[in-house]
């Protein structure tokens, strides 16, 4: 059925044939993206050009306008109609009853309806009070009835907006950026909305409303395209959930990306990305040239006056570096630059502007973009010293990649770049796209760079270290390889181009090793020593470790995990340095777990204490306000089995989150009788305040002898809050590292994070007749990975297929 036929049936049949044309019309697969967007918008024209036909019968003096999006013709499957009745105010009664017999069949089929009668005068009036609604008019369409109402109308406000640019885009600026703020910005979130967002169809909107101003213009290349693609995934996700909803859920995108005929969800988000990223940037770049068109009107007049009204004052241009300089705050070209001879000028640009702290002009980067030459291979030291500069200049550092990133210049010097460009990670603790990840991490590593011998090489690791994420396989392992072509192509020497790729290898060794490990086994600290090679390397490790964490997102990093990270460290650097200690001896116990056990022995029950632990905040002074790193629990219990779920079990009743967790027997003093189990672990509270020390410790007593049902109360918890609805998460696994520790047998567990999981570990480590030496808790996000060092009766490690049959029986049990 051709698009004229649709039409008429919607004519012929009223409501009912329109809705039948509507669907129809949305379910041909031969058209889609703007050909139905503009079918549908032509489909409902006719169809409201209709009820207007019979409603305004010998009626003179009004028309129907399409506003806001409808009128630009850009109507989605499950958009609302924005329509404004137009009057001369001749004949209110009967612009009132025409208005009923346009919006009633709107609202009976189910259709949202934005909509207002007015003359042009309340019009215009209300436009100048509301900014909304003045952007709505300008895309002011006509649909019927009094053509000359409307066109009038639509010369009048574009002429108001013009008059009015000075004031009112400063309102408009502010309100994009109050939008902003609320939303987020869509080119990072997992589940972006379409719309609002920064960067989104709104921001699109307003780039149309500063170009009709005639004050300034957006930079127009590839903008209508990124507006069409975000307009393509709104009608795929509105065909999708059948909703009018602009948010790109994370259960529908897999939908909506075979709705879009795309490979996975991952491609839809990085082609959503992409698209919000130019018009982000196409934002920043207009905003910036309307504050200085608007800063230019405001002092000419003055200059004039000095000026005797005569004579054209000289824009003032201060060298910032060979070939650039700074001309009304941008950083551009000086008129002596040749691009087209001096291939390292981007670069000398982009790091005198970062170092300046200015953006780099529009003007500036294209020109660069369109004529100079590659760097030939390897990079002259210049370029690699500007590239060190600009990537240490902190903070202003973003703004100025993400100009050079618009124009593809950064893919020309790195081509590696192009497979992390705008890549998701769904990950729920990060909060960037891996490429922006990687520039926040040099940005977080530039805070750091007095603290390492070789900062060059700290900020190039911190550039690369997930390099690795665009290829298959484990990151950190490709990374290593791409690394090493890359610092060898921008100048590097053999040595340095081996730490960097070490660097880029093992930029999570130190964190996982001292959340996961037992620093106490200098098999964990030897590894760490022989996988890292030098003092040199582990000091540069450590400042990237801290750099990455808290680029990630703040659930990555805290001061918890700073000091096992500086332990490990500390530790790792005496081995390099030449001492190889011994397994350790037990160290002997303090007065107060010395006191606690004496008690448990005399009471023949557990006995603990709450003591809160603190230490400086990441990057604070010693003498700033110490932050919290949870509580040390130290329990002394009469040696017995079923100890670990007990109080695991007893932890996760009271909602407390367990960070570290270490359980050993300890020595009584000569002439006590009776063995003691001291568990000595860190806990922090989920919300609210800690609970009492003597209600814990009642119900450890009830756990251990019995009488208190641990699985029945947490079940009858968990059944209390129904799942919401959400990704399905992966399945625990569960793995042995046999050669982790020469003391015990080292079990690891990956699994979604929930209350009470450490019970269930412990219960089905008890059941396995296992001993549990010490446990090491983190937890990333959603993401639990928990290492148990676990030893046999005898304190001996497992051997190798007994180990293998706990892990496998404890994985069978978190997957059940």
């Amino acid at each position: 059925m051709t698009g004229t036929d649709v039409r008429k049936e919607a004519e012929d049949s009223g409501p009912s044939g329109y809705a039948a044309a509507r669907l129809r019309l949305l379910n041909e697969e031969t058209r889609s993206g703007p050909p139905r967007r503009a079918a549908l918008a032509e489909l409902t024209d006719d169809w409201l050009t209709g009820l207007f036909a019979a409603g305004a019968e010998g009626l003179r003096g009004a028309s129907l306008v399409a506003v806001g999006g409808y009128g630009r013709g850009e109507l989605s499957p499950r958009s609302d109609l924005d329509l404004l009745l137009l009057h001369d105010g001749s004949d209110t009664k009967a612009v009132a009853a025409l208005a009923d017999r346009l919006w009633y069949p709107v609202w009976d089929l189910g259709l949202d309806l934005d909509h207002s009668v007015r003359t042009p005068a309340e019009a215009r009036k209300t436009a100048g009070e509301d900014l909304k609604v003045q952007l709505g008019l300008l895309d002011a369409r006509h649909i019927a009835g009094d053509l000359g109402l409307t066109a009038s109308l639509r010369t009048t406000v574009l002429a108001d907006w013009r008059n009015q640019a000075p004031k009112r885009l400063p309102e408009l600026q502010e309100l994009c950026a109050e939008r902003a703020e609320r939303q987020g910005e869509l080119q990072y979130l997992l589940e972006p909305d379409l719309k609002e967002a920064r960067g989104g169809l709104r921001d699109a909107t307003a780039l149309r409303a500063v170009a009709a101003s005639w004050l300034a213009d957006a930079p127009r290349e590839g903008l209508a395209e990124a507006r069409r693609r975000l307009l393509d995934v709104r009608d795929a996700l509105h065909l999708a959930t059948g909703r009018a909803t602009d948010r790109l859920a994370l259960q529908e995108q897999d939908q909506v990306a075979a709705e879009l005929g795309l490979l996975d969800a991952d491609t839809l988000l990085r082609q959503v990305y992409e698209a919000a990223r130019l018009v982000s940037y196409a934002s920043d770049v207009t905003w910036r040239e309307v504050g200085r068109v608007l800063r230019s009107r405001a002092v000419r007049p003055r200059l004039r006056a000095m000026l005797g009204g005569g004579g054209k004052p000289a824009t003032e241009r201060s060298p910032l570096a060979e070939g650039v300089v700074e001309q009304d705050g941008e950083v551009v070209l000086a008129r002596a630059a040749r691009p087209e001879r001096d291939p390292v000028l981007p670069l000398r640009a982009a790091a005198a502007a970062a170092q300046a702290g200015l953006p780099l002009s529009l003007h500036a980067v294209r020109r660069l973009a369109a004529t100079v030459r590659p760097l030939p291979t390897p990079w002259p030291a210049e370029a690699r010293e500007q590239l060190v500069t600009l990537l240490g200049s902190g903070r202003p550092t973003i703004e100025v990649w993400e100009a050079l990133e618009a124009e593809g210049l950064i893919t020309r010097l790195l081509p590696d770049w192009e497979r992390v460009r705008c890549r998701p990670q769904r990950n729920a603790v990060h909060l960037w796209t891996v490429d922006r990840h990687l520039i926040e991490t040099a940005v977080r590593a530039s805070e750091f760079t007095r603290r390492v011998s070789r900062p060059d090489l700290l900020l190039v690791a911190a550039l690369l270290h997930d390099i690795g994420k665009g290829w298959p396989g484990d990151h950190s392992v490709a990374g290593e390889i791409i690394a090493k072509d890359v610092a060898a192509r921008i100048g590097f020497d053999r040595h340095d181009v081996t730490v960097i790729a070490t660097l880029v290898r093992h930029h999570l060794l130190l964190v996982e090793t001292a959340t996961r490990r037992d620093l106490e086994d200098p098999a964990t600290v030897r590894s760490v020593a022989e996988a890292v090679g030098s003092q040199g390397t582990l000091e540069l490790l450590h400042a990237l470790t801290e750099a990455d964490a808290l680029a990630t997102g703040p659930a990555a990093w805290s001061s918890w995990r700073g000091s096992l990270v500086a332990d490990l460290v500390k530790r790792v650097s005496a081995v390099l340095a030449g001492d190889d200690p011994d397994d350790p001896e037990e160290a002997a116990p303090t007065a107060e777990q010395e006191r606690l056990a004496l008690e448990a022995v005399a009471t023949g029950s557990p006995v603990l204490a709450l003591r809160a632990q603190t230490e400086p905040s990441a990057g604070q002074e010693p003498s700033g306000e110490p932050e919290p790193l949870g509580v040390e629990l130290l329990i002394a219990v009469p040696d017995q089995a079923g100890v670990l779920p007990a109080v695991a079990g007893v932890l996760a009743m009271h909602r407390l989150t367990v960070r570290t967790a270490e359980l050993r027997s300890l020595h009584l003093p000569d002439g006590v009788d009776g063995s003691v189990l001291l568990l000595d672990w860190r806990v922090a509270a989920e919300y609210g305040s800690l609970p009492q020390a003597a209600r814990l410790r009642s119900d450890l007593v009830r756990a251990m002898d019995g009488s208190l049902d641990i699985a029945g109360r947490l079940a009858e918890r968990d059944a209390a809050y129904p799942r919401r609805r959400g990704v399905i998460a992966p399945a625990a696994r569960v793995s042995v590292h046999p050669a982790a520790s020469r003391l015990a047998t080292v079990i690891e567990v990956r699994s979604q994070d929930a209350p009470g999981l450490l019970f269930r570990i412990g219960r089905a480590l008890e059941d396995a007749s296992v001993r549990v030496r010490s446990a090491h808790v983190s937890t990333l996000g959603a993401n639990a990975v928990d290492a148990f060092y676990v030893t046999g009766p005898e304190g001996a490690p497992l051997p190798g297929d007994e180990a293998a049959a706990v892990a496998r029986k404890l994985e069978e049990t978190l997957r059940g």
